[in-house]
């Protein structure tokens, strides 16, 4: 029997969680709000899963080593209907730039109206696409983000639903003329981590774009591990149990409990859990296909990125990649197999915003781009040139860098599988 049982401050639970990751922490504290006996189990010694922060570069720079931008942090009704008085939101003026080779930058602003304006030619477009869902979001919200029911606000859904269910390519080429929107769309799409092709792309566009509209793209102050801890701190206060270092290897470990909730992937459900499921829901999982990987680098700076585009010191997010047709060419190339010369990166730029992230002066950065799963390719001089073609001298800056590969991020966490 494992250590972990002797820590249990009671044996009988209504629940038991196992993963404290953002999806186990918000089971386990909805439910300790209906107030039922709950207790929730980390594998690992700190709570969080892709919320942790940590200093890998350097004393005093705290990368978050997994997520670190948390729009629906803010615009979701699970986080929406709590108080987390240890929680501060750092919201940056702007959500997301995009540079382009010309060495200007495409903006998502806080307003539908400001991002159309600068859209030129495109600028209705976004309005009647974009910022009609954002008008919406109050009503969409519920339906999109919460539990499965019949919507209450069918035609604002069936509005939503006949765009959001396109390839994002495709609804790009048809909305936008030109090349500005369209690679502000592509840049939003690449999150979907699937090629821009792939049916219902666009929906990812399309909700981000409107939660920088609606809500905005914050950042937790300190790190991402801050959301993780106040949701802890939350669930304890409401009589929730938590235990880490429980590393549960079968659902004959757990203490008597009415229901069990397993914040895990498929492998790992049939590890834990199998000889309980069905056959054919056993043969299901066994089937399924984790998707491509990540390569994440973290950098200490002596300076801020030294973007050719202002408009990119402004913002908390910045997509780097180019065109659409660009970014459309390397995400497909991922799922090929293949390592884009030119990656399509997710690049985050906290210290701009929160100077708790690093020493006075300095700076941190956050950067990755998708790869085939398991890959063991070395990506950082090919991040580290893009970053060059935008932020011509950001080399000059580097401090220390740290990188993830595939493997390295599912030692971090196992749920992580393949580095997906």
């Amino acid at each position: 029997m494992s250590g972990w049982r002797e820590r249990l401050a009671r044996e009988g639970y209504d629940a038991v969680v196992v993963g404290s990751g953002p999806n186990g922490l918000a089971a386990a504290l909805t439910l300790a709000q209906a107030g039922r006996a709950v207790l929730l189990l980390e594998a690992a010694p700190t709570l969080g899963g892709g919320l942790r922060s940590g200093e890998r570069t350097l004393p005093g720079f705290v990368h978050d080593i997994c997520s670190a931008i948390h729009p629906l942090g803010v615009g979701s009704p699970f986080f929406r209907g709590l108080e987390l008085p240890e929680l501060e939101w750092v919201q940056p003026p702007l959500p997301v730039a995009h540079p382009l080779d010309d060495g200007t930058a495409v903006t998502l602003e806080r307003s539908p109206e400001a991002t159309a304006a600068a859209l030129g030619r495109d600028g209705r477009a976004w309005l009647r696409l974009v910022g009609s869902l954002a008008a919406d979001w109050e009503r969409l919200a519920p339906a999109l983000l919460g539990p499965l029911r019949v919507p209450r606000h069918p035609f604002a859904m069936a509005r939503f639903g006949m765009r959001a269910l396109r390839p994002a390519r495709s609804l790009a080429e048809s909305a936008f003329r030109g090349e500005r929107a369209r690679a502000l769309f592509a840049g939003l799409a690449g999150h979907a981590v699937l090629p821009l092709e792939s049916a219902a792309t666009a929906a990812v566009s399309l909700v981000l774009a409107a939660l920088g509209h609606v809500v905005g793209w914050p950042m937790a102050r300190g790190g991402s591990q801050r959301i993780a801890d106040a949701l802890a701190a939350k669930l304890r206060s409401l009589g929730g149990e938590i235990v880490t270092q429980a590393r549960v290897a079968s659902l004959d470990e757990l203490p008597p409990t009415r229901s069990v909730l397993l914040d895990v992937t498929p492998r790992q459900l049939l590890g834990i859990a199998g000889e309980r499921l069905p056959a054919r829901y056993r043969r299901a999982l066994g089937r399924f296909r984790y998707g491509p990987a990540t390569f994440k680098m973290d950098f200490a700076l002596s300076s801020p990125i030294p973007w050719r585009a202002a408009e990119c010191r402004r913002a908390g997010t910045v997509h780097v990649g180019g065109t659409l047709e660009e970014i459309s060419a390397g995400e497909s190339a991922v799922w090929r197999g293949e390592h884009p010369e030119r990656p399509y990166l997710i690049v985050a730029q906290q210290s701009l915003f929160d100077p708790s992230r690093a020493p006075a002066g300095k700076h941190t950065a956050w950067a990755y781009c998708h790869v085939p799963s398991g890959s063991s390719v070395d990506m950082a001089p090919r991040v580290e040139a893009q970053l060059e073609r935008f932020a011509p001298g950001f080399g000059d800056l580097v401090l220390a860098r740290a990188t993830m590969s595939p493997a390295d991020l599912e030692r971090h966490d196992e749920n992580y599988v393949g580095g997906a």
